[in-house]
């Protein structure tokens, strides 16, 4: 149990006792930097149930806490805050006991499964920078909620079928005289990705010969014979063409391999893959069956919908006339699906754009008329756009960044910084290209995952790789620099097992256990959260507290004995949170920098 938790129950106790008051709960906060004390006891919300001059109150609850508690050391009151003062003993009781815990923060996986699904891309085109923000975020909600007890499936849904998978096809066979990824060197998915905008390229020169032939421009556009023939192709791999089929395979292996490459650079990964081909028919047996039970309805032509503006949506179409599915049936289908392969799930988090808000309230609302119990666990991941400042990076026909030269480019600008500091002097080659390459995707990773997720991103690469300030070198630097200490401490035979026989501390080593204390409660709340951005601020400022404490209190240079193990010791545990921490956002730590 927390000191907050104690501190609560001994509260509602004296107030029991000195008012016959019940309170329901008690509003905690940080003290502030200007009053002496550790947790304050917000009293105005009292007042609601206790008549009374809130500094007596203060002042009451105070005494009795002083007395009682061997962990409060004292306490002030200010208007209506009770400020307490924690006992030293009480914050190195805490450290002692958890200083070796290397799962410390860690909850054990529970029996409680959630499948995170992210990327979930198109396969006739590369990844870009929109997919780096979805796929950092879902890894890292994913890696979260493992760390707060619960067990995750990560997963995807590949959109692998339909008109643009097409049109890569079609442009392959007019354009590409069998090229293929090992004869030219280049990645699969950016292969398919070039003949998609050769399709689009062929398409527009079509439409302007058919207008300049008389045709009207929207007419021109439905009847461009190329788009006709990629119509054909569709229906034709509908149809189980062995030929089209073959091809599509084709194509669709070398993306995958493509895409296998840029996830492993990303460092992310998943356990399950879903395919649209496998899924697009999944859903239209639910909705013959929710017609039954007059979840929906059908209109004259055929077509089946539902009626959702008793809840403030609209009337939302499940299956067209023809009865083919739309792609709201396809993932009714897919979600049920997901929990018949994995009867443990409990919910399920969408990591997919903001774009998409809308469709997302109206699954979810039909997967609960539909009566599924883990409907009611359903989460959107809704994210904002990533944004570059001009001119920072050229992207493919000027609209889109691709991933893999983003993640290049990200390296080469840890490199150029690193040099021009001076950082790396008696590094390897080997060394530099690996730490450059850690300095360069940490400062991309941390850049994005710090802010919540629902805003948008302006995404400046240089200013991402600042050494100082609120990025991910900055936090990767002061980790190396307590491996430094480490490594000196080992030399100069610093105990660092024993416990540290001293019984006052120093302000600054206070704030420091103060900060490690907060770790487990912040997993826990990014967790409830979805927010990779509360672990990533979280260990910004346990850094700022290390920093301080680096500055102001001497470590290897204590004369004192017991307290340089203490000081060596607290620096050990800070570079382990900070490295567990960054295991949660998917970012290495270096050992040197």
């Amino acid at each position: 149990m927390n000191i907050e938790s104690v501190i609560e129950a001994k509260v509602k106790e004296v107030v029991m006792a000195a008012y016959d008051v019940e309170l329901s709960s008690i509003e905690f906060q940080p003290t502030r930097k200007d009053f002496e004390g550790d947790i304050t006891v917000v009293v105005f919300p009292m007042l609601r149930q206790i008549k009374g001059n809130p500094l007596q109150i203060g002042e009451k609850i105070g005494v009795f806490l002083e007395r009682e508690m061997e962990e409060v050391a004292g306490f002030n009151v200010v208007k209506g805050f009770l400020n307490i003062i924690i006992s030293d003993r009480s914050y190195l009781e805490f450290f002692n006991k958890i200083k070796n815990d290397t799962n410390f923060g860690l909850v054990p996986t529970s029996t409680d499964a959630v499948m995170v699904e992210y990327s979930s891309p198109n396969t006739n085109k590369p990844l870009h920078l929109g997919h780096i923000r979805n796929n950092l975020l879902g890894y890292s909600v994913s890696e979260i909620l493992k760390a707060s007890g619960k067990k995750v499936y990560k997963t995807q849904i590949i959109n692998d079928r339909g008109i643009h998978i097409c049109k890569s096809m079609l442009a392959w066979q007019r354009f590409g005289n069998g090229e293929t990824p090992e004869k030219t060197g280049i990645k699969g998915d950016k292969l398919v990705g070039n003949y998609y905008v050769a399709f689009d390229k062929a398409y527009k020169e079509e439409i302007t010969e058919l207008i300049a032939e008389g045709i009207d421009k929207k007419v021109a556009e439905k009847e461009a014979p190329i788009l006709l023939e990629a119509q054909q192709m569709l229906q034709k791999w509908e149809a189980g063409d062995e030929e089209v089929v073959a091809l599509w395979k084709k194509m669709n292996g070398w993306v995958y391999a493509g895409f296998e490459e840029t996830y492993k650079n990303l460092g992310v990964d998943f356990d399950t893959y879903y395919y649209e081909s496998d899924t697009y028919l999944l859903g239209k047996d639910v909705v013959a069956d929710g017609l039954k039970k007059g979840v929906f309805y059908k209109k004259e032509d055929g077509s089946v919908w539902i009626d959702l503006t008793d809840e403030g949506l609209d009337e939302k179409i499940v299956l067209r006339s023809d009865g083919t599915a739309v792609y709201m049936t396809q993932d009714i289908g897919t979600a049920i699906q997901r929990v018949k392969d994995h009867p443990d799930i409990n919910g399920m988090v969408y990591t997919v754009g903001n774009e998409q808000d809308y469709h997302f309230k109206v699954l979810f609302l039909i997967l609960k008329k539909l009566g599924f119990s883990w409907a009611e666990k359903l989460y959107h991941l809704s994210y904002g756009m990533v944004d570059l400042p001009s001119g920072k990076m050229k992207s493919r026909e000027g609209t889109v960044v691709d991933a893999d030269d983003l993640m290049a480019d990200m390296t080469k600008t840890a490199r150029d910084i690193s040099e021009e500091l001076g950082k790396l002097e008696g590094y390897s080659e080997e060394e530099r290209q690996r730490l450059y390459k850690m300095i360069g995707l940490g400062a991309l990773k941390y850049y994005i995952l710090k802010v919540d997720p629902k805003k948008r991103i302006l995404f400046d690469p240089e200013e991402s790789v600042d050494f100082q300030g609120n990025t991910g070198p900055f936090i990767q630097y002061t980790y190396a620099r307590i491996q430094s200490i480490l490594r000196k401490a080992e030399e100069m035979n610093v105990e660092k097992k024993s416990t540290a026989k001293i019984t006052e501390l120093h302000p600054k080593e206070k704030e420091l256990i103060k900060q490690i204390q907060l770790f487990p409660d912040t997993i826990q709340l990014a967790a409830e959260n979805y927010s990779p951005a509360l672990i990533a601020n979280y260990t910004y400022d346990l850094v700022k507290e290390f920093n301080s404490f680096y500055q102001q209190v001497s470590i290897l240079g204590e004369v004192d004995e017991e307290k340089k193990i203490l000081r060596v010791q607290l620096s050990e545990k800070v570079g382990d949170t900070i490295q567990a921490s960054f295991k949660l956002l998917g970012i290495e730590v270096p050992e040197r920098m």
